[in-house]
């Protein structure tokens, strides 16, 4: 079971690169065409030049770019508009853009079975696009409102998870944490982009500690010895990967589908994962806020170690 969640570490590399990547290559706003306004005076006559007004060439090709951006945008209005999973954009009638649910037989056939997905309904979809389409074609119904993403891979059975396993999850899943940031860390020093400079300051402290666990199968035990020995190391990683997951919309809350991209991955080989995560909401709405994500991993909140300006 530990080399299990020890091989999600390269899953989870790859994954909080592209958060973090994706977060400084957003597409950026086109600026709004200048206004050009006309005089009512006469033109004043100028010296015929051999010159080339190169300036007044460059202002003329970008008035004709964002023109040609703009002629885009009316000849096609879904161009840039996104829609949530399952739902694609539609011009209405008057042109204006809009979000539909999407035919599942639409959605790309999938080339592996790595892109299988396994729904709440306990059914095997071809890719999630099948499944989000079908969520929403589904909705306003009882079956629709069930429906979610559960995990990935093609559905099998997951054993049932019992209560000192359930205990035992938040240890290794917190090292893990630690350890991914570490990793980042490692990969940041070789070429930066992995770490913003605020969380490569927070990590560098856990990297440089001497008493720090290395990665490696630890035994529950020493998991938990360490954890009461070096607890001011595990604060960071803890906040860390609920500010990974706080994204649409970043609330200071986890809804279910904010959770996905955490626990679809690790269901098929931790079997308490989908348990843990229901059990952290304490106060069963469906939300998970910080204060409940950080008592579940062990973070004391009366010492005043669950600090919403670690989220970053």
């Amino acid at each position: 079971m530990f080399a299990k969640l020890c091989k999600l570490n390269a899953f989870f590399t790859l994954l909080v690169k592209d958060v973090i990547t994706m977060e400084g290559n957003r597409p950026q706003v086109s600026p709004t065409l200048a206004t050009i306004e006309t005089g009512s005076q006469e033109p004043e006559v100028e010296e015929v030049s051999s010159g080339y007004d190169t300036n007044a060439n460059k202002e003329g090709e970008e008035v004709d770019e964002e023109i040609e951006k703009l002629t885009a945008v009316l000849l096609n209005p879904c161009d840039n508009f996104r829609c949530k999973r399952g739902k694609t954009c539609k011009p209405d009638t008057d042109g204006k853009p809009g979000c539909v649910c999407q035919d599942p037989l639409e959605c790309p056939g999938s080339t592996n079975t790595f892109e299988h997905v396994c729904g709440t309904d306990n059914k095997t979809y071809d890719t999630s696009c099948e499944l989000f389409a079908t969520k929403c074609n589904l909705e306003g119904t009882k079956r629709g409102y069930k429906l979610h993403l559960d995990y990935t891979g093609p559905c099998k059975l997951i054993p049932q998870c019992v209560k000192n396993e359930l205990v035992q999850f938040p240890l290794r899943m917190r090292d893990w944490l630690k350890n991914v940031l570490l990793q980042l860390y490692e990969h940041d020093s070789v070429s930066p982009g992995f770490l913003t400079p605020k969380q490569r300051f927070r990590v560098k402290k856990i990297f440089e500690n001497e008493r720090r666990l290395h990665a490696g199968n630890h035994s529950v035990e020493l998991l938990a010895q360490d954890f009461e020995k070096n607890y001011n190391m595990y604060i960071y990683p803890v906040h860390w990967q609920f500010a990974q997951l706080d994204k649409h919309p970043s609330d200071r809350t986890l809804s279910h589908s904010e959770l996905a991209p955490l626990r679809a991955p690790l269901v098929p080989m931790e079997h308490c994962t989908s348990l843990f995560f229901q059990e952290c909401d304490a106060d069963k709405d469906k939300q998970v806020t910080l204060k409940e994500w950080t008592s579940c991993f062990g973070i004391k909140d009366g010492e005043n170690d669950v600090d919403v300006n670690l989220l970053f």
